[in-house]
């Protein structure tokens, strides 16, 4: 393998994995406050970019991403107003269960509004013939807007969580409900927040990673499955833990095109989910007892 070969893989693992951890980064959010999977997460994705691109016909493009972002982080609002609430105090399998399907409605409403074309984003910069030559390998513009995006949102959720009285309060409720409830913090509402935020950062996600992907309206579910994998891989609730994962599994799928035919590209991740739910269900950074909401 050339040096230019070993780059190329590099930077297309590094970029698929930043994309992973976007996702897993969505279900770490959720599962801290409620302690659960929320398996809707892709379809929050597949809704950002599909959004988006309707409303680039009439606006401008960051704008169009903007408010793409903006509705489907009220679509999150919905989903916890609408059916988490309802449940009244649901057992984990129950909330798990009702992610799920949540996810198939989400799919199919798509399916009914955009119907199976593939669509995309136009490139953020460049376009796509434009390439960056690092080394001899050669990288997208738009690759390095997703790198970019990526590392401020780890960084900004890294500081909301850290400094600001809502990143707090859903931290006090990850680590105690009852002493959270006691100190005058609303969990109902610190869950619909998670919801809310993991929705946004999942419809970003599918905005700047639709000029190289594409979008159509079963895209989520894919991606939905590696950013569990990683989520797992890098310890639930653990957000640095999300990007190594990511980058792992993002640099394993890129190397594993050298020794194996492309179509078993997807295996490598539920592979390694495996792996890591036998060998270690903690992941590489989780805590034994990972913290969690179960009530509401």
């Amino acid at each position: 393998m050339s040096l230019e070969q070993f780059l190329q893989y590099v930077l297309s693992g590094v970029t698929n994995g930043s994309i992973y951890a976007m996702a897993a980064i969505g279900f770490n959010i959720v599962y801290n406050t409620t302690g659960i999977i929320n398996f809707a997460q892709g379809e929050f994705a597949m809704l950002g970019g599909m959004t988006a691109i309707s409303l680039s016909a009439f606006l401008p493009l960051p704008l169009a991403i903007a408010l793409s972002v903006f509705l489907v982080s009220l679509v999150g609002a919905l989903v916890d107003f609408a059916f988490i609430r309802r449940l009244g105090k649901p057992t984990v399998l129950n909330m798990i269960i009702m992610t799920i399907g949540l996810s198939i409605a989400i799919r199919e409403v798509a399916l009914h509004i955009w119907d199976e074309k593939v669509r995309s984003l136009p490139y953020f910069t460049g376009t796509e013939v434009s390439s960056i030559n690092i080394f001899g390998a050669y990288i997208s513009p738009q690759v390095l807007w997703v790198l970019g995006i990526s590392g401020i949102i780890v960084a900004g959720l890294a500081l909301f969580f850290r400094y600001t009285l809502t990143g707090r309060a859903m931290r006090a409720c990850a680590s105690n409900i009852t002493a959270a409830r006691l100190c005058g913090i609303n969990t109902r509402n610190m869950v619909t927040v998670s919801f809310m935020l993991a929705a946004a950062i999942g419809a970003l996600a599918g905005c700047i990673v639709s000029p190289i992907t594409q979008t159509q309206y079963d895209c989520g579910t894919p991606l939905a499955i590696k950013g569990f994998t990683v989520a797992i891989l890098g310890g639930l609730g653990n957000s640095a833990g999300a990007v190594a994962g990511g980058i792992v599994i993002g640099l394993l799928e890129a190397f594993s095109i050298s020794v194996l035919p492309l179509a078993y590209k997807d295996a490598v991740a539920i592979t390694v989910l495996l792996i890591i739910l036998f060998v270690r269900p903690a992941g590489l950074f989780g805590k034994k007892e990972a913290a969690r909401l179960k009530e509401f």
